[in-house]
């Protein structure tokens, strides 16, 4: 998804959109991989005296519940990533840096032939470890 698409979306779903929204949807545009709410605090340390924590937190959940990025949680801690909106894939996320490599096969096909009878609402397919930049440094 991208910052355009995602102002649409808050719009159509009757949300105002701020200009601190918007930054912090090109924020996560730009960014590749998972990213913290520190992590966004950290990049606007100065820019909104009267931004708190719990706004940006507030805000990272509103756009999780619209589809505009996508969560994880990385040693108990929630991880936000702009939505890939492209084919169906999965994610390979390093636990050092929060970079993703897309995983475009899934195993879906395999389960769905041993789970027959059973209704499948969804999944989720997460492959955690250390990037060959973080591995080498």
């Amino acid at each position: 998804m991208d910052v355009q698409r995602a102002i649409q979306l808050l719009q159509h779903e009757g949300y105002k959109v701020t200009k601190p929204r918007e930054n912090m949807l090109q924020y996560f545009e730009l960014e590749d991989g998972y990213r913290t709410a520190k992590d966004f605090m950290a990049f606007t340390e100065g820019n909104y005296e009267s931004m708190s924590f719990d706004t940006v937190y507030r805000n990272l959940h509103l756009y999780h519940y619209l589809g505009i990025l996508e969560a994880t949680e990385l040693d108990g801690e929630k991880h936000f990533r702009m939505n890939c909106m492209s084919d169906h894939h999965h994610h390979f996320i390093c636990k050092d840096c929060g970079g993703t490599k897309k995983i475009p096969i899934c195993p879906m096909d395999e389960i769905e032939k041993i789970l027959t009878n059973y209704e499948i609402e969804g999944h989720k397919l997460e492959v955690y470890g250390v990037c060959p930049l973080c591995k080498s440094a």
